[in-house]
């Protein structure tokens, strides 16, 4: 049986300030329902002492000099520009030296330029979701009212673009725009996003896959068309987190990614309220860890509890998948998609299995080709050259 150190990575702790309030309805969103976790709750807002004593905590548990505070919703900025500056003061008092970065992640439609100049004055990186061109963005991702939300996040970008605030792209795929790949790539391009990342729908509900989740074979033809023109044209200039997290693999180290990680449980989240889970994907009562007010992060996050979670991620794998040739890269990816079967009856095969599988294989030419570039210490985007 493999066995799984937490001590071997950082511990990571994401923020949610807000709880699973937000100003959009997305349909295919799988956080807002946490809600019903806290039926006692008026208010969904983390307090300043509960701020305080993570910040503390937080920092007094890292190993390395660098600390990265990450905030997640909800939506992130129906928490006022107040709060986030009491956050950045917090983590001055305790800091110690350490230098301490900040990522939050929001849906845009709330961006001003009072916000953008706090990003930028700061150091903020910001994350924004949106799903392509306005056709496939409004499809899915409605505001309370129902109505569209494209417009209000082009304007979001634009702002951050005016105050030259560093931001990357989260793109979820769904069940519509999976079908037209270069449109989704090229959109991101135009808006001269460098790093991007996709997310793959894959949601149950009374035990069916959605209508909005991806289709398992459409994902990897998804992946092969972006990958064939990036290879070709953009190794270097763009970075494809799906692509960069293969490369890393075919290389031998961390793929930057916990998906695609042998083994997880290194980063949890915390709730407004103070409870901390295994995972953003996993806030159900099982995975409860503890609340901060009794006990520590470091309990929490280095408890046996965690530790298996981590090591399930590896040891409930199906068979096939650990004879797999492509398992070094893969690992069973994300065990939040292992609600499939093995042709031989065994669970938590991937749902995205048979996609993965056609990627995988599509890209190992050239993978060994980069490889061989790196390992040369020569740059891998000499593989553009072959075109």
């Amino acid at each position: 049986m493999q066995t799984y150190s937490p001590f071997a990575k950082p511990l990571y702790v994401m923020l949610k300030p807000i709880g699973a309030v937000c100003n959009m309805r997305c349909a295919y969103c799988y956080y807002l329902d946490k809600k019903e976790l806290y039926p006692n709750s008026s208010k969904y807002q983390m307090s300043d002492s509960l701020l305080e004593s993570f910040t503390k905590q937080y920092i007094e548990s890292q190993t390395s000099p660098d600390i990265m505070f990450t905030w997640h919703g909800g939506e992130t900025l129906l928490r006022n520009i107040d709060f986030y500056k009491k956050a950045l003061a917090y983590q001055k008092m305790y800091a110690r030296g350490r230098r301490i970065d900040n990522s939050i992640q929001t849906n845009g439609t709330l961006l001003t330029d009072e916000w953008c100049r706090f990003f930028k004055e700061n150091n903020f990186l910001v994350g924004i979701s949106i799903d392509g061109p306005r056709q496939y963005h409004d499809r899915y991702r409605k505001m309370n009212n129902d109505a569209p939300s494209f417009d209000k996040v082009m304007k979001g970008i634009a702002l951050l673009k005016k105050y030259e605030v560093e931001f990357n792209i989260m793109g979820v795929v769904n069940d519509y725009n999976v079908n037209h790949p270069l449109q989704f790539y090229n959109f991101f391009k135009e808006l001269d996003c460098r790093f991007i990342q996709f997310a793959p729908i894959v949601e149950v509900i009374d035990g069916e896959v959605t209508e909005w989740s991806v289709d398992p074979e459409k994902w990897g033809d998804f992946l092969i068309a972006i990958f064939n023109q990036w290879v070709r044209t953009d190794v270097g200039s763009y970075f494809v987190q799906y692509f960069d997290a293969a490369l890393s693999s075919w290389m031998g180290v961390a793929p930057g990614t916990c998906i695609f990680a042998k083994t997880c449980g290194h980063a949890g989240v915390m709730e407004f309220n103070g409870d901390v889970y295994s995972c953003d994907h996993f806030v159900f009562p099982e995975y409860k860890l503890g609340n901060i007010y009794s006990k520590t992060l470091t309990e929490m996050m280095y408890s046996s509890k965690q530790t298996s979670f981590g090591n399930d991620k590896y040891d409930k794998l199906p068979s096939q998948c650990k004879k797999c040739e492509f398992l070094f890269a893969c690992n069973g990816e994300c065990p939040k998609n292992r609600i499939s079967s093995t042709l031989a009856g065994e669970p938590n095969l991937n749902y995205l299995c048979r996609g993965y599988m056609k990627f995988f294989r599509h890209i190992a030419p050239y993978m060994d080709f980069m490889k061989k570039e790196l390992m040369n210490k020569r740059s891998p985007a000499n593989i553009m050259n072959l075109f």
